[in-house]
């Protein structure tokens, strides 16, 4: 049986695990889509893994991230929690040792973060606006009912790339609409869309920062040959899509909780815990005018878990046994 560690990813659109060997292989890895349920996108994903690797591997270490990196800590029984730019900073100074720009753009939020000498040196994130993450090219491309799939060889095959306004997905949708009424080809006004979310990235998320190279391209989105060629082509650089660019937050979660459990015994509840019952409920603290919501999780209606109170007051409590 091998040694193994196991990371998570739970974001908004995808939830990423991957589970790595001592000497950094992967052994596998999963994505599977969130729905808007985190709790059921953790147990199922424990669930396939566990029919997949429970004989052959011994999880030694599990590291968590993404929006919901507490509550799957939580589900698991992580040793590491760690935020998303570490997480991905590191999977990237494993995989491709001399990056200096990392862009990463997922299913409803972008970031950028400047490497030098191994190190983040600065960062940034856009979870406003959707222009320019990979929600906002899945709905076009419903739209123009043109397969995901097929949306970046599309914009390969544009000659005269239409330029649509792309600082607002309304406004970049509307022009869109009045693009085609005008008579463009497809391809043109696809490579446009490209464009234009390139351009909204380097604009916002990116504006004032030294992008240099080797740039490495990871996400979702990075999946996206249209959107690659786009940056390329404004960056006038090559820039580089590692062989997991779809789960480096997971990746990075792995080589953390290495680190963390490398003296220490893991806190993983193992796969059995895919068939937990797991309940998540909050309310409103009353105890002083901060009116802080906190958050609670009960596992078989034990409370294991709270957070959100900016006193302490819950988190730091002894945990009750009873059902609220």
């Amino acid at each position: 049986m091998k040694n193994a560690y196991l990371g998570v990813d739970v974001g908004s659109v995808s939830t990423n695990f991957v589970v790595m060997d001592e000497k950094g292989e992967i052994l596998h890895d999963l994505y599977i889509r969130t729905i808007g349920q985190p709790v059921n996108a953790v147990q199922n994903g424990l669930k396939e893994l566990g029919k997949a690797l429970g004989k052959e591997v011994k999880i030694r270490g599990v590291g968590t991230t993404g929006s919901a990196r507490n509550l799957s800590s939580v589900l698991l029984g992580a040793d590491v929690v760690k935020n998303e730019i570490t997480a991905h900073a590191v999977a990237v100074s494993q995989q491709v040792p001399n990056a200096q720009t990392i862009i990463e753009i997922g299913g409803q939020d972008s970031k950028i973060i400047i490497m030098r000498d191994g190190l983040v040196t600065d960062f940034a994130m856009n979870t406003v606006c959707a222009a320019g993450t990979g929600s906002f090219l899945d709905q076009q491309a419903a739209r123009l009912n043109i397969p995901i799939e097929n949306f970046g060889e599309l914009a390969l095959k544009s000659k005269n790339p239409v330029r649509i306004a792309g600082r607002c997905a309304v406004f970049a949708e509307s022009d869109m609409v009045h693009k085609q009424q005008l008579g463009y080809s497809l391809e043109d006004i696809v490579a446009g869309l490209c464009e234009a979310l390139v351009r909204n990235y380097l604009n916002n998320v990116g504006k004032g920062k030294e992008i240099l190279a080797p740039v490495v391209f990871q996400g979702g989105v990075a999946a996206n040959v249209g959107i690659k060629a786009a940056f390329e082509k404004t960056l006038k650089t090559e820039v580089m899509i590692p062989q997991h660019f779809d789960v480096m937050g997971a990746l990075g979660c792995c080589i953390l909780a290495k680190d963390a459990t490398r003296n220490s015994q893991t806190k993983f509840k193992g796969w059995e815990a895919a068939e937990f019952k797991f309940r998540p409920t909050s309310f409103e603290c009353h105890g002083c005018p901060n009116m802080c919501e906190v958050i609670q999780v009960f596992e078989n209606d034990v409370v294991i878990a709270r957070w959100g109170d900016r006193c302490g007051k819950w988190s730091n409590a002894s945990l009750s046994t009873e059902v609220s």
